[in-house]
């Protein structure tokens, strides 16, 4: 069979197949955007250890840090541009079933999601790019990335969906607003020093503590 199969991608696999299943769930029915928000922090998760799981095998070949990088960035478009598109749309369907919106306004929350997704998908291939130059001259790992990490959305979303939960206004709105500002952060070039592995632990602790909150205040309250 074509393709790898060791340990080095397991995480990467599970995160493409957590958000598959989080766009599923998050879009069946009458929407479920809340749900969706667990599998996009298990995507986070994953992320954040794969390339280190990855980098512990030293005799990986060519193709397999080739190919490495091709699904990271495939499975991240999915996992931190789809689901989060997904999401916010679901949450706009709840609105509809309140009160039908103008048609401008519809099209301008589509307009939203897509143009989110083209700039992860943008921000993604740019990165591709730029790191097969970069390890053609230097080895190591890079030391900065040029715009905004998509894994970003993995604790940016979920903190909104938390105010959501907490606040007793409806700041739907909101997801919108950051959704649209996150698609400019990943397309903007400016310098973002790569997180440690004690920056990593900090904000998988953050994910963590949001994935506790989110599960307590909707299965609980």
């Amino acid at each position: 069979m074509i393709g790898i199969y060791d340990y080095t991608v397991i995480l990467t696999y599970l995160s493409l197949l957590s958000a598959s299943v989080g766009i599923a769930v998050t879009l069946s029915g009458g929407g479920s955007p809340y749900l969706g928000i667990f599998f996009l922090l298990f995507c986070g998760l994953c992320d954040a250890f794969d390339g280190r799981v990855a980098s512990t095998k030293k005799n990986r070949s060519y193709e397999e840090k080739r190919f490495g990088i091709q699904i990271d960035s495939l499975s991240d478009l999915v996992a931190f541009g789809v689901l989060p598109a997904s999401i916010g749309y679901a949450l706009f369907r709840k609105l509809t079933f309140i009160s039908k919106p103008a048609i401008w306004i519809c099209v301008l929350v589509y307009a939203i999601l897509l143009f989110y997704v083209l700039a992860a998908l943008i921000r993604l291939a740019y990165f591709n790019v730029t790191e097969e130059e970069r390890q053609e001259k230097e080895s190591g790992t890079r030391k900065a990335y040029t715009g905004l990490p998509v894994t970003s959305s993995a604790i940016i979303f979920p903190s909104i969906m938390l105010l959501h939960f907490i606040n007793p206004l409806d700041i739907t709105c909101l997801y919108f607003v950051a959704i649209l500002g996150v698609a400019f952060a990943f397309l903007l070039k400016f310098q973002l020093k790569k997180l440690d592995m004690r920056g990593i632990l900090y904000f998988v602790l953050i994910g963590a503590l949001e994935f506790l909150l989110l599960f307590a205040l909707k299965f609980f309250r």
